[in-house]
């Protein structure tokens, strides 16, 4: 098998698709590749993170952002500062060019979890990498709280069978407030606010 969508340089051969999401009155062309995260679609998992986002405003961060769905679809619907990162070089392109092709502005930052990021953000949205084992999104959960505004929340999409009920429990340990915001086929939207 070829290395996860999390590798910084994917070696699976380039075959970009483009797909359409509609996202709050506005229909988004987004191009998507082998190695990165979801390709030639939308996953079910970040579609019900967005459509369970409040209205957004200030410093945002698309966390892992892959090809750039999530933070793209904020910037779109939303007057924020945006900011996107990942690991994966092939994804950070996708992401520049998925801005482009839907006007959105934003700053695309490669870094492994906050390592290049700097300063604090009202929102930090993620869909983190969860095949790339407990100790890494756990870490990026850690980070998450260190880099949130001090009104700031964490929302993010994680697979019951992936781990969800434990992944709260530890959320739980670092936030004052786990929220379960939304649950389907599966999948748990949570909101995590106020850092301990």
């Amino acid at each position: 098998m070829a290395e996860q969508y999390f590798a910084k340089q994917p070696s699976a051969e380039s075959r970009p698709v483009e797909t359409e999401f509609s996202y709050r009155g506005h229909t988004l062309r987004l191009m998507t590749d082998s190695g990165v995260f979801s390709r030639g679609e939308v996953d079910e998992g970040s579609a019900l993170l967005l459509n369970s986002l409040p209205e957004l405003s200030g410093r945002v961060l698309d966390l892992g952002c892959g090809a750039g769905v999530i933070g793209v679809s904020i910037g779109k619907a939303n007057r924020v500062e945006l900011t996107q990162s990942d690991v994966n070089e092939r994804a950070l392109a996708l992401t520049r060019e998925n801005l482009k092709r839907n006007g959105v502005s934003g700053i695309v930052v490669e870094s492994d979890g906050f390592s290049a990021l700097t300063g604090t953000f009202d929102t930090i949205v993620t869909n983190p990498p969860i095949r790339a084992g407990k100790a890494v999104i756990y870490r990026l959960f850690q980070e998450a709280r260190d880099h949130l505004a001090e009104n700031g929340a964490l929302y993010l999409v994680i697979r019951k069978q992936q781990g969800a009920e434990s992944a709260k429990k530890y959320l739980e340990t670092l936030f004052n407030s786990v929220e379960l915001i939304e649950r389907k086929k599966g999948f748990w939207i949570l909101k995590c606010t106020g850092r301990k």
